[in-house]
C-alpha cells in the first residue's frame, strides 16, 4: 500500500469537470431562451404557445430520456457514459442554427443557402402558418436530440460523486457542481444576445454548443476510478471509501454484485418514489425560471434581451448561494450527529420555504423592475440548494451500482413536472393576454405570470411533506 504524508485532493479535480460540464449543459439551454424573442420570432412568427411547445417537447423527451440515460450510464458506467452524453447534446445543440436553412430547403426547395440567404428565402414565403409550423417542427426536433443528450448529465455526475465522495460530502460537492447550472445561466445574458446580435442566433447555437466537445478532449485523460487512479493516494482512497469501512461492506472495487437494476425493482422501494415525487413536484420551477424569466421581463417590463442581460445576471448571480445549500446537511451531519437523510431533509425543509417569497414578486413587482428579479434569484437558488440535497439522498440509500438509474426515473418524473409547466404556460400566457384576463388586480399577462409564480411558491413545501411520508426515516437498501 502506498504511503504518504498528505491526503491527495483528486477528487475535487472529478466536481471540477462535473462543474464545467453542467455550465456547457444550462448554457445550450439558454441560447434558444434568449434569442428566440428578438432574433428568432422576426423570422419565424412565433407566438408564446410556439414557444412553450417547443420548451415542452425538450422537457418531456428529456423525462423520458432520463430514464434510460441514467440504465445507460450505469451500464456504460461513468466515463463512457458522459461521453455519449456530452457528444450526442453538442450535436443538438449545433443543430439549432440550421433550422432556418432546413425551413427555406423546405418551403422554398432552396438549400444551398447561407444562414442569410435562408432568411430572405423564408422571406418570400406568403403562408406564414407554414413558416411557423415548419420551423416549429424543426427547432422540436433540434431540442429533442439536446435533450437525449443533456439527460445524461446528472445520472453521470451524480454517479461520479458517489465514486468519489463519501456520503456526508457528496451534498456539498453536488451543490458545487450544480452552481455550474447557475454559472452557464450567469454567463448566457452576457454572451448569447451579444453574439446573435453581431453574428447571427445561428452563430450562439454554433459557438455555444462547440464547447462540449471540447469537455470531451480533458474527460478522455482525466477520468479514472479512484481505486484505479495513480494521482489518488492511499489516504484519498481510504477517505473516499470511509462509507464502505464504517457500514462493513466492501468497496466497489471488490463488490461481489454487479450488473444494473431493473426498473420493476427499482420502483418497489418507497424510496425510489420519494426521490421522483419530490423531482416531479419542484423541477417544473426551475424549467419555469430558466426557460421563461426573459420572457417575462420583456412581456411585463419591455426589456428586449440586451437590455435585461443585468437583471438576468444578478438574478443568477444570487443563485449561487446554492452552494451553501450542500454544506448545511454536512452542518448537521458532523456537528449535529444526525444520519446523512435526516440531515439532508431538515436542510430541504428550510429551503423549501423560501420560494413562497415568489407570492410577491408580482404585487411588488410595480415598484421596482429589480424586486421580482432578486425574489426570483432567490427562489433559484433555494431551488439549487433542494436539488443538491435531493440528488444526494440517491446515493445516500442505494448502492452505487443503482444510483443512476434511480436518478434516471427522478429525472424522468421531474421532466414529466416541466413539461406540463412550460407548455401550460405558453397556452396560459396567450390565453391571459388574448382575454385581458383579471386576477386580483392584474390584467392581461401579468394575471398569468401571478398564477404561474404562485404555483411556484408553494410545490417544495409539498413535495418535501410527501417524501417525508414515503421515507420518513434513514433506511439504506442492502438487497440490490
Amino acid at each position: 500500500m502506498r504511503q504518504t504524508t498528505k491526503m491527495t485532493n483528486y477528487r475535487w479535480v472529478i466536481t471540477s469537470m462535473l462543474f464545467f460540464a453542467t455550465t456547457i449543459n444550462y448554457l445550450d439551454r439558454q441560447v434558444l431562451s434568449l434569442t428566440w424573442k428578438d432574433f428568432i420570432v422576426p423570422e419565424f412568427h412565433w407566438n408564446n404557445s410556439d414557444y412553450g411547445t417547443i420548451t415542452g417537447w425538450f422537457s418531456i423527451v428529456y423525462a423520458v430520456s432520463m430514464l434510460f440515460a441514467g440504465k445507460i450510464v450505469d451500464w456504460l458506467d461513468t466515463k463512457k457514459g458522459f461521453l455519449w452524453a456530452i457528444g450526442i447534446w453538442s450535436v443538438g445543440a449545433v443543430l439549432h442554427a440550421f433550422c432556418g436553412i432546413a425551413t427555406s430547403g423546405v418551403l422554398t426547395g432552396k438549400w444551398a443557402v447561407g444562414f442569410e440567404g435562408a432568411k430572405e428565402a423564408i422571406g418570400t414565403v406568403d403562408d406564414v402558418a407554414k413558416v411557423i409550423s415548419i420551423s416549429v417542427y424543426l427547432f422540436i426536433f433540434a431540442r429533442i436530440v439536446l435533450a437525449v443528450g443533456e439527460a445524461g448529465n446528472f445520472p453521470a455526475a451524480i454517479k461520479s460523486t458517489a465514486e468519489y465522495f463519501p456520503k456526508k460530502d457528496r451534498a456539498f460537492s453536488t451543490s458545487i457542481f450544480n452552481s455550474g447550472a447557475t454559472v452557464g445561466a450567469l454567463l448566457a445574458p452576457v454572451t448569447i444576445p451579444f453574439i446573435a446580435k453581431a453574428f447571427g442566433w445561428e452563430m450562439a447555437f454554433i459557438i455555444i454548443g462547440a464547447s462540449g466537445f471540447l469537455w470531451m478532449f480533458f474527460w478522455v485523460f482525466i477520468y479514472k476510478k479512484p481505486h484505479q487512479n495513480p494521482k489518488v493516494n492511499a489516504a484519498e482512497l481510504e477517505y473516499i471509501q470511509q462509507d464502505a469501512v464504517n457500514e462493513n461492506v466492501q468497496s466497489e472495487n471488490t463488490e461481489i454484485k454487479t450488473g444494473s437494476v431493473s426498473y420493476a425493482k427499482a420502483f418497489s422501494y418507497k424510496q425510489t418514489w420519494a426521490f421522483a415525487i419530490g423531482k416531479f413536484m419542484t423541477d417544473g420551477v426551475w424549467w419555469f425560471f430558466l426557460f421563461w424569466t426573459p420572457a417575462y421581463l420583456s412581456s411585463v417590463y419591455g426589456l428586449n434581451s440586451t437590455q435585461s442581460a443585468p437583471q438576468i445576471f444578478v438574478l443568477y448571480l444570487i443563485t449561487l448561494l446554492s452552494i451553501v445549500g450542500g454544506w448545511l446537511p454536512t452542518y448537521f451531519v458532523e456537528k449535529k450527529g444526525m444520519n446523512p437523510y435526516a440531515g439532508r431533509m431538515k436542510a430541504m425543509l428550510i429551503f423549501a420555504f423560501f420560494p413562497l417569497l415568489a407570492l410577491l414578486a408580482q404585487p411588488l413587482g410595480h415598484i421596482s423592475v429589480w424586486i421580482p428579479v432578486i425574489i426570483i434569484g432567490i427562489a433559484c437558488a433555494a431551488h439549487q440548494s433542494w436539488s443538491a440535497n435531493i440528488f444526494s439522498t440517491v446515493g445516500d440509500m442505494f448502492p452505487k451500482k443503482a444510483i443512476a438509474t434511480i436518478t434516471g426515473i427522478g429525472g424522468m418524473a421531474g421532466g414529466v413536472g416541466s413539461f406540463l409547466i412550460n407548455k401550460g404556460s405558453g397556452v396560459l400566457f396567450d390565453y391571459a393576454e388574448k382575454t385581458k384576463m383579471k386576477l386580483l388586480g392584474f390584467e392581461g399577462i401579468e394575471s398569468g405570470y401571478f398564477i404561474i409564480f404562485a404555483i411556484c411558491s408553494v410545490t417544495y413545501l409539498i413535495g418535501w411533506s410527501i417524501m417525508k411520508s414515503l421515507v420518513p426515516r434513514y433506511k439504506v437498501i442492502t438487497d440490490l
